[in-house]
């Protein structure tokens, strides 16, 4: 796997390609702002590019839609220190892959990995400020499980987890999502992730 770095403090660059390449992947460039991951991705195509929100020049949501722009099925994974729900919105309204505090270091290897391999990945305590919202707040039409699954899907666990942590059959959850769909009338679990932060 090989991927970009961008964040605008050289030393969190730094240490974030210490971590990555002590993992065994590659890390093929660094940038310190949202221009120069731009220019790097459409230069270098990583598998994923690891990228900071707020940089001068242009922010890391910015970067993101250009980059998105430029290639649809980019694998962005978004670091920052700010539990901010707009910004999580946006991001993943755009169509990134990934939100994850800074802090938290050992989870961004298992992060990168997750996202190349097409999951979602979001920060466990993103999630937890998020889930402070009722029920309701979501959709009132969904039962007590389908949310307990919704939760989930939006953590970007697969359904063989989802199955796993609710003790339940891959065949059950997949109906499950299946019928999610077509109430709240989305196309995929994808879109599923992002209802759920949206609201």
């Amino acid at each position: 796997m090989k991927v970009i770095i961008v964040d605008d403090d050289y030393l969190v660059v730094n240490s974030l390609k210490t971590i990555v390449n002590a993992s065994g992947i590659e890390v093929l460039a660094v940038g310190y702002n949202g221009m120069e991951a731009v220019e790097l991705y459409a230069q270098h195509r990583p598998d994923v590019i690891l990228m900071d929100i707020r940089m001068e020049k242009m922010n890391g949501i910015e970067a993101t839609k250009k980059i998105l722009g430029m290639e649809s099925s980019a694998k962005i994974l978004l670091i920052t220190t700010f539990q901010d729900d707009d910004y999580i919105s946006a991001a993943i309204s755009l169509g990134c892959k990934g939100y994850i505090l800074k802090q938290n270091i050992q989870g961004i290897i298992p992060a990168i990995n997750a996202v190349f391999s097409g999951n979602l990945v979001f920060d466990s305590k993103i999630v937890s400020n998020i889930q402070s919202h009722s029920k309701k707040n979501i959709s009132p039409d969904l039962t007590d499980r389908e949310y307990d699954i919704l939760l989930l899907v939006a953590e970007g666990l697969n359904n063989k987890e989802i199955a796993e942590k609710l003790f339940l059959s891959e065949g059950t959850v997949r109906n499950y999502i299946s019928n999610m769909l077509e109430k709240l009338s989305l196309r995929d679990r994808t879109q599923l992730a992002i209802y759920y932060y949206k609201l």
